[in-house]
């Protein structure tokens, strides 16, 4: 996988340019970003597709040296699962 990012932004268009995975993390104030939003068509799912976003997410975030705050409720189980991440949690 192959994924595009942008600032606050990381996706996976598929072979006909279509949205197959995506996931949002805008600027909510200076230094911190929310992870708001996940997802992954059905044709990804099983794959993995997910968690590599938020993993790319938080690769991003780290390297910019922003915080994070998740409203998100799969970045919420994935930091859950990923204690070594938490320092990129705000307010740890």
């Amino acid at each position: 996988m192959e994924f595009q990012q942008s600032d606050g932004r990381i996706w996976l268009d598929n072979e006909e340019g279509r949205l197959v995975a995506e996931i949002t993390f805008p600027e909510v104030r200076p230094g911190v970003a929310d992870i708001d939003h996940t997802f992954v068509d059905p044709s990804l799912r099983g794959q993995g597709a997910a968690g590599k976003l938020v993993q790319a997410a938080a690769d991003q975030l780290r390297q910019r040296g922003m915080k994070a705050e998740l409203t998100c409720s799969y970045a919420q189980k994935w930091f859950g699962e990923h204690p070594e991440q938490g320092d990129l949690l705000a307010g740890k």
